[in-house]
């Protein structure tokens, strides 16, 4: 990779010369933050985008600066996935294959992060539910959309750190709710299903890859009070090692920047399989630090194959 980004660089700055005319782009989340701002720079760089949202009119007034700031035949078209919901998730992906057009990349992007005990509409925890199974589903049926040197980037976070996957009770009925604990694992499925998608795809030349965006003020925290953030804030520095910089937030443009660099710039077959954060690849961390590297778990192949096999049960599928 020619040049160098890193923690600070913008999605501008790391897609700086880069020509995507004729790419066409999925993104999940196009309503607010990361979503919005990964389209924006994929379109003004010639990508034809697709956007996923659940509300479609708020994703509309979101993303006039996607259409604004297009270029060279870039553009955006919207269409409706609500990943709570197995049969929203199931129409979308029914009318992309029907329409039949490929997809270059799919970025995975859309979240929720700390709610209340809830369940999607199909009975799943909400946070496992919207933020593994909605996208297990969407990606696995428009796979055939997908053709050698396309690429899926899966957000994660370094909340995965937070804990592993726990397949034997995946939507807490005999485990008590912790908001975090239950993002962690969702976060750490998004992982664990990037690596298993990239062994499953790579031999025909799709590959797949799990990104950290970082620290970003962003409506995924809207289920958290000052408080609470506060309280985030403080056990990260308690777990940071001394003589660390202090935790500073990024911003949208710096927490998109890994998603594009992941899809579009770091070649394939130095990311496939693999979890970035930064615009680089994460570094196995086994300490108590929370603010960089990737945990062993979550890269696990074992762990990768029996969660696939598990959201297959639970979603009725097989892939």
């Amino acid at each position: 990779m020619a040049a160098q980004f890193g923690e600070t660089s913008t999605t501008d700055e790391v897609l700086a010369g880069v020509d995507l005319t004729g790419k066409r782009i999925l993104v999940t989340g196009v309503s607010a933050g990361l979503g919005v701002e990964t389209a924006r720079v994929l379109a003004a760089h010639g990508a034809q985008v697709v956007g996923a949202a659940r509300d479609l009119a708020k994703a509309k007034a979101a993303t006039e600066v996607v259409r604004a700031e297009a270029r060279n035949g870039g553009g955006l078209e919207l269409v409706e996935l609500d990943l709570a919901s197995l049969k929203s998730v199931r129409a979308c992906a029914d009318a992309l294959v029907a329409d039949g057009r490929p997809f270059d990349v799919v970025i995975a992007n859309a979240g929720v992060m700390a709610t209340p005990f809830g369940k999607t509409s199909d009975g799943f925890e909400t946070q496992f539910g919207t933020n593994h199974l909605g996208h297990f589903v969407l990606v696995n049926r428009i796979a055939s959309l997908m053709k050698p040197g396309s690429r899926l980037v899966n957000l994660a976070s370094a909340g995965h750190r937070f804990c592993d996957v726990d397949l034997e009770d995946p939507n807490f009925d005999h485990t008590e709710y912790a908001p975090f604990v239950a993002y962690g694992r969702s976060k750490t499925a998004n992982i664990l299903f990037a690596v298993e998608f990239d062994r499953r795809h790579r031999a025909g030349g799709v590959r797949a890859v799990a990104v950290h965006p970082g620290g970003i003020q962003t409506e995924l925290g809207r289920h958290m009070n000052p408080g609470d953030i506060q309280a985030l804030l403080d056990s990260i520095a308690a777990a940071t090692p001394s003589g660390t910089p202090a935790f500073s937030w990024k911003t949208i443009p710096q927490g998109a920047a890994t998603s594009v660099w992941a899809g579009v710039v770091a070649p394939a077959d130095v990311v496939g399989g693999l979890y970035c954060e930064d615009c680089h690849i994460a570094e196995l961390q086994e300490d108590g630090d929370m603010r960089g590297g990737v945990r062993a778990y979550a890269l696990n192949p074992e762990t990768a194959k029996a969660l696939w096999a598990k959201s297959e049960e639970m979603v009725g599928e097989t892939f």
